[in-house]
């Protein structure tokens, strides 16, 4: 139980600093659900920019808490979120980009 509340409580740091970005957020049995709002999305299901994000223990870093992707590529470690959220905000705008 622990874990889940260690994982929740960094997704919902990174999910404040995202929202006072005008990000959609919300915290789901996954993860982080991200959206940006003003970015395209890839296709017509998916009409806006978005993720769910996870954070996990990274096996690689000693056990330490990273914030990963939907597709378990590693963006930062959980207690840097403002790089994570920069990370976050690049990407998300590149998919936008290539959607265009």
């Amino acid at each position: 139980m622990a874990d889940r509340r260690t994982r929740d409580a960094r997704l919902a740091a990174l999910g404040a600093h995202l929202g006072a970005r005008r990000f959609e957020v919300e915290l789901v049995e996954a993860g982080l659900r991200v959206v940006d709002p003003q970015a395209e999305g890839c296709c017509e299901k998916v009409r806006m920019a978005g993720d769910v994000i996870m954070c996990a223990p990274r096996s690689s870093d000693g056990g330490r808490w990273w914030f990963f992707t939907s597709w378990r590529e590693p963006i930062a470690p959980a207690d840097e979120i403002i790089n994570a959220a920069v990370f976050i905000l690049g990407y998300l705008g590149k998919r936008s980009e290539a959607g265009r």
